[in-house]
């Protein structure tokens, strides 16, 4: 009898498995889990960015928004790589309601045909004239601070053909109504910071015939540079999603996509 019980120990012994020990279906398991777990968390990011596009999303105004008047106009957006720029013939910014600020930028700049506007962040715009030099330091700086950081607008003297000046820009043509492109200027304006009634000169610009003002408002990561474009547009009757126009290319791709706006092909 004992040697029948020391004969079935030594058998189990042999048979059972070390410490550790994973079957070859066990270990197929293991090796699908983290590719599984991956996509699941791929998946939740993706599902977290549409569902924050959707919560945030802006509708626009169906009485501004497409132009059907006789006197709408063309306006354009360009797209910096990390800026983007708003670019409005110059001649709408002569008329009689038009604020101080835009009327002294149209004088100023009254060699060019169009005029092109961007806002940001006044240490890091200057700082970025393309994506590559980018300080990300100055990034965080910049998006991060309490309170937001000032800001500055950038103007810019253009030629009549922006596909010559920016060839390889992303640039999108957007047919606006009068009453709409009123409103939008209106804002555009409120962006300048006036001191004795005149807008402020902070400095040479990035490119060509160009100068930054001081500008109002406070850049924050909650409001960033194309966040300002974006709400120009949305000011004259576009639907607008903040979180897909935080990036130039987002924003693109929302006129494109929503507002039937006109991507000119690259040359």
């Amino acid at each position: 009898m004992a040697l029948d019980c020391f004969a079935t120990l030594a058998t189990t012994a042999k048979r059972a498995p070390p410490r550790g020990y994973n079957s070859p279906a066990e270990n197929l398991m293991n090796r699908l889990r983290w590719p599984r777990r991956l996509g699941l968390a791929v998946a939740g990011i993706c599902a977290a960015f549409l569902f924050a596009v959707v919560v945030t999303a802006k509708s626009g105004d169906p009485a501004l928004y497409p132009a059907d008047d006789a006197d709408s106009q063309i306006i354009h957006l360009v797209s910096h790589g990390w800026h983007s720029g708003i670019v409005l013939p110059r001649g709408a910014l002569t008329g009689e309601d038009t604020g101080a600020a835009l009327r002294n930028v149209a004088t100023r700049f009254r060699d060019y045909e169009k005029i092109e506007f961007g806002w940001g962040e006044a240490r890091f715009y200057r700082s970025t004239p393309a994506v590559s030099d980018v300080d990300w330091v100055l990034a965080a700086k910049a998006l991060f601070t309490p309170g937001g950081s000032p800001a500055v607008v950038h103007v810019v003297g253009l030629p009549d053909d922006l596909r010559s000046t920016f060839p390889n820009a992303e640039i999108a043509s957007i047919r606006v109504s009068s009453a709409g492109l009123a409103r939008l200027i209106a804002q555009l304006d409120a962006s300048f910071r006036l001191r004795d009634g005149q807008p402020v000169e902070d400095g040479p610009g990035l490119y060509g015939p160009s100068l930054f003002y001081a500008g109002t408002g406070r850049f924050s990561v909650v409001n960033v540079c194309n966040h300002w474009t974006a709400g120009l547009l949305n000011t004259a009757g576009l639907p607008i999603a903040p979180v897909l126009d935080s990036y130039p290319r987002g924003l693109i791709l929302d006129l494109a996509w929503r507002s039937g706006a006109t991507v000119l092909p690259l040359p």
